[in-house]
């Protein structure tokens, strides 16, 4: 009985805090990344040219082997999700290593940045708590986080969030 109580008051408690995170801080949206044509680009300038549609994040890197086996499913959702724009943020620790895993992997969908600082220096990765990749969240197109964290591609939250907002 006490273990059905805990789980249900950690469960309740991680939806209030994922409830609560909807903006990125501005140490976030500041964090500077890299295009595939070599420019920088603020995270801020990412979702600005996407303002108006559904993004789909997700924080990788060619050498996680958990990210590599969720390529095929993000693959099925890309083309299940027309309308949400899918935008890869490598953690890799190259940029050559990243321009290898987009080519080797067929990543040919999508936008991809190189995130410069690398998960322990970059402001976004501290901004969004960042423990485990892969790491999926889901910006609405107002620029807001409806889904703050997922690990898996068939999480139910995921699933139904990309459902909720892209009606």
């Amino acid at each position: 009985m006490k273990k059905n109580v805990l789980a249900v008051l950690f469960t309740a408690v991680g939806m209030v805090l994922s409830a609560q995170t909807k903006e990125f801080s501005k140490e976030a949206l500041e964090d500077i990344f890299l295009t595939t044509d070599g420019q920088d680009i603020t995270f801020s300038e990412v979702l600005e040219a996407n303002k108006g549609k559904t993004l789909f994040i997700d924080v990788w890197a060619s050498w996680c082997k958990d990210c590599l086996e969720s390529i095929p499913k993000l693959a099925e959702l890309d083309t299940k999700y027309e309308d949400v724009t899918f935008v890869f943020l490598s953690l890799d620790r190259s940029v050559e290593g990243w321009e290898r895993g987009r080519e080797k992997h067929r990543l040919d969908y999508g936008q991809h940045y190189f995130i410069k600082a690398g998960w322990k220096g970059s402001p976004f990765c501290k901004s969004i708590d960042l423990d485990w990749i892969p790491r999926y969240l889901v910006v609405n197109p107002e620029g807001k986080i409806e889904l703050f964290k997922a690990i898996e591609t068939n999480d139910t939250q995921l699933i139904n969030t990309l459902n909720h907002t892209t009606k």
